[in-house]
């Protein structure tokens, strides 16, 4: 019998929960001004949610935190704009909450733990008890906006105690978690105190399915869970009681129109024009990161620095531009980074550099779009060498502006883009000498070569950008959602008064007593 087309209401409200909100909020007095967030997440979803629009199928809102500590007497005001322009909903934390939570456990814990760090790694008891709290408090959110129907979609590593929680208060609601960064390996995860991890691969499998960008994470999470936890692990699924966890792999796209459009903008050609006549005939390196000691930056100065020695014929012709956004200021190793970053900038420029010519052009700042796009047209080389990356988007967005697909990228394989952009000229960051070569590589690759690996990377990144990503996901949780609720449904009608379903509490799965619902 042929399958039978999915049933969905005549319009299913996809709730996105993520640490911030697609909107940043700035306070002076009694006025509060709003602006777009940055970020990847941000602008990848709200692409998405923008193409939702145009189809009577979906509509959606959005909670998370507003970014700043936001006093009782404004709370009405930013609630009305937040739902009016960007149909949202506010997470109110304080300073302290945030400084334990965002700062503390979220970046002092888990971020150095799942990108390899160990040695950065705080485990702090204070710092895990408000990471608690605070998922406690997104759960309370949601709770006060879901309704029946719903699709509840919850983002990365600041909230993986939520889907867990939300499970024991909405049994038959599509929970879906999508994890932004890198799942580590179960030898890495269990340096975690042990309750903590459990609590966390709990929170997660109280999903419906648990997304990732690599097979890599997919296949780390899923050992984790069976080894950590006893769970098993079948082409159906994780079982977790009477229901069936699906973790799957899910590379995000970008909004590649955006960028291309963008590219060919009269904006970007002007501003393209007058970075040209600053160049002075050198060949333009792009490394364009946010400052923090996963994205490699470090190694890929010793590369360039190395570069140098070794290739005395490409002095005053190439320039490496050097662009490090600010990030997480106040975390102690960041600050450190920026000193060491900062410090070899001026090395090798003086080394290297003479009064004509200046190896490296550093910028330390925000860059909006318009001399980002400049730059990604422009840049012969992009040089993307994190020493771990769950997908990086950059490396997708140069790609998406060179609209006459030209330009080499070279591209470390510990970026989950790596298992994509296969065609990239890849390397491992820890070593120089591969970054050194992969350069001289790139600068005299052929333009006919560079044309025909771009153009296999682009159709791909085309055809599957952040719509298509976003769309699959759901079909899968929507799948999933409807094959639990067919399961619950014959095994009531099969043993009428058994108790097959677990209920999330105190951070577990556990069989519910009699008097539980």
């Amino acid at each position: 019998m042929p399958a039978q087309p999915e049933q969905q209401p005549a319009e299913q409200r996809v709730i996105i929960v993520s640490n911030r909100l697609p909107f940043t909020v700035s306070r002076d007095g009694d006025v509060l001004s709003f602006e777009q967030s940055g970020g990847g997440l941000v602008s990848g979803l709200s692409a998405w949610l923008a193409t939702l629009g145009s189809r009577r199928t979906y509509s959606y809102a959005w909670i998370g935190w507003p970014g700043i500590s936001v006093p009782s007497e404004l709370r009405g005001e930013l609630e009305s704009v937040a739902e009016t322009r960007f149909n949202a909903h506010p997470v109110y934390l304080t300073d302290e909450e945030m400084n334990q939570f965002y700062q503390g456990f979220c970046n002092r814990t888990i971020w150095p733990l799942f990108h390899y760090f160990q040695a950065y790694v705080a485990y702090d008891e204070e710092y895990w008890s408000v990471y608690k709290e605070v998922n406690r408090q997104f759960c309370d959110a949601v709770m006060k906006v879901v309704k029946p129907g719903d699709i509840v979609w919850v983002h990365d590593y600041h909230l993986m105690l939520l889907p867990g929680l939300l499970r024991e208060q909405l049994p038959d609601t599509p929970i879906g978690f999508f994890l932004h960064i890198p799942f580590p390996g179960y030898e890495l995860f269990r340096m975690m105190p042990r309750t903590w991890g459990q609590q966390i691969l709990n929170g997660l499998l109280g999903s419906d399915v648990v997304g990732f960008h690599s097979k890599d994470y997919t296949d780390h999470f899923i050992d984790t869970v069976t080894r950590m936890l006893g769970y098993k692990h079948s082409e159906a699924g994780i079982s977790v009681g009477d229901r069936i966890v699906s973790a799957g792999t899910y590379p995000m796209g970008i909004d590649y129109e955006k960028y291309a459009q963008a590219a060919v903008s009269d904006e970007v050609q002007r501003a393209k024009a007058d970075l040209k006549s600053t160049l002075q005939g050198c060949r333009l390196v792009l490394s364009i990161d946010r400052l923090d000691y996963t994205k490699g930056i470090v190694n890929r100065l010793r590369g360039y620095e190395l570069f140098l020695e070794q290739n005395p014929n490409w002095h005053e012709k190439v320039v490496l531009a050097l662009v490090v956004t600010p990030s997480r200021v106040g975390v102690q190793h960041y600050s450190e980074t920026k000193t060491q970053i900062e410090t070899m900038v001026g090395q090798i420029n003086g080394e290297f550099g003479n009064i004509g010519w200046v190896p490296i052009r550093y910028q330390y700042a925000f860059i909006p779009l318009v001399p980002l796009v400049t730059l990604y047209s422009m840049g012969d080389v992009a040089l993307v060498t994190p020493l771990r990356d769950g997908m990086n988007l950059i490396s997708k967005e140069y790609l998406a502006c060179r609209t006459d697909s030209t330009g080499v990228l070279v591209l470390s394989i510990f970026a989950g883009a790596a298992n994509e952009l296969t065609e990239a000229v890849q390397i491992n960051p820890n070593s120089k000498e591969e970054i050194a070569e992969a350069l001289l590589t790139a600068l005299e690759t052929p333009t006919s070569e560079q044309i025909r690996r771009n153009r296999s990377m682009q159709n791909r990144l085309r055809e599957y950008d952040v719509t298509p990503w976003a769309q699959r996901f759901i079909k899968q949780l929507l799948r999933s959602s409807r094959a639990q609720r067919e399961r619950h449904a014959e095994q009531q009608r099969a043993h009428p008064t058994s108790r097959h379903r677990l209920i999330y509490k105190d951070g577990t799965f556990v069989q519910p007593k009699d008097n539980e619902p």
